[in-house]
């Protein structure tokens, strides 16, 4: 389970299920970690020129593939457009820059952040005089999608999917596209299974890719009494159980481990009993703790703590 890689049906090659996301604020802390996940076994990289670490990272190949005996082809890497660059004219350029940035001459999957465009410039989050967010209306999502396909014409780019998104934003560019979405990144976990989606994308030969599949430190997840009572009865942490389930259930994951011990935790992971797969499966809470797919703007929903 740890090992294991989901062939890419509207792209080439394999991603890795177990997946290290770098959204990290600290750039020191960015290169620590992205070297102690590839030490610990992570071969799948997500990254994003939001995170404005994408330098960071690059370094963090160069000095870890070498320490760890492993050659380019032997990672996955993915990063994202963001929602200023959605014009098409301004996609190739934006992804030439996180080529540069992250030390890369191709990318293994390149996503559109958001579904929602921006006003273009370099402003990363444009506000009126209100605060209110600048949306971009002179361009369609399928435009932006055309201009991605290029980059796989070109060679660059192996896959392109879309971040972010709802089943009814990703219908219709499915249907449309001439070169299909090989990979869905949305946020899910025990709490916000995205069932519906992961039976289409599962029908349609596109790999869900789920972020903050541990509830991201807001949710009481990880101590759901579901979770606890299954590792203490199968010997693991409740987030290698949470992180088992992911995998389990066909999608692919990115977890962040800040530090060399819960990287190592974080990707000992193995095959879960079928009975405690269904409990998690039967688990009712229902809770989103990421409201980007409604704004485009990412941003964790603050906890309220109860009275």
């Amino acid at each position: 389970m740890q090992w294991k890689r989901i062939p890419l049906t509207h792209g080439s090659g394999h991603i890795p299920a177990l997946g290290f996301g770098t959204l990290i604020p600290d750039p020191a802390v960015t290169i620590t970690a992205t070297r102690d996940a590839l030490a610990a076994g992570f071969r799948h990289f997500d990254c994003a020129e939001r995170y404005l670490n994408e330098r960071q990272v690059g370094e963090a190949f160069q000095a870890g593939l070498a320490a760890e005996g492993l050659t380019r082809d032997e990672i996955f890497v993915t990063t994202k457009l963001w929602n200023t660059n959605h014009r098409p004219e301004r996609v190739k350029p934006a992804f030439e820059a996180s080529l540069q940035r992250l030390g890369l001459d191709y990318l293994d999957l390149y996503l559109i952040h958001t579904p929602f465009a921006f006003q273009p410039g370099e402003e990363y989050d444009p506000r009126d005089q209100d605060g209110r967010v600048i949306y971009d209306d002179g361009v369609t999502l399928l435009e932006t999608w055309g201009a991605l396909e290029e980059l796989v014409d070109s060679g660059r780019c192996r896959a392109i999917g879309l971040s972010d998104i709802t089943l009814d934003g990703l219908s219709p560019i499915y249907q449309a596209a001439r070169i299909k979405p090989a990979v869905v990144q949305v946020e899910s976990h025990p709490y916000l299974p995205e069932t519906e989606l992961l039976d289409f994308c599962n029908r349609n030969g596109v790999v869900l890719l789920a972020f903050a599949p541990l509830g991201h430190g807001v949710s009481d997840l990880l101590k759901d009494p579901v979770i606890t009572g299954i590792a203490a009865r199968v010997g693991k942490t409740p987030a290698q159980v949470v992180l088992a389930w992911a995998v389990q259930r066909g999608t692919a994951l990115l977890t962040t481990p800040k530090s060399a011990a819960r990287a190592r935790e974080n990707f000992d992971i193995s095959a879960l009993p079928e009975d405690a797969f269904h409990e998690i499966n039967r688990i009712e809470t229902r809770q989103r703790l990421n409201d980007v797919v409604n704004t485009g703007s990412p941003g964790f929903i603050p906890r309220v703590e109860k009275a």
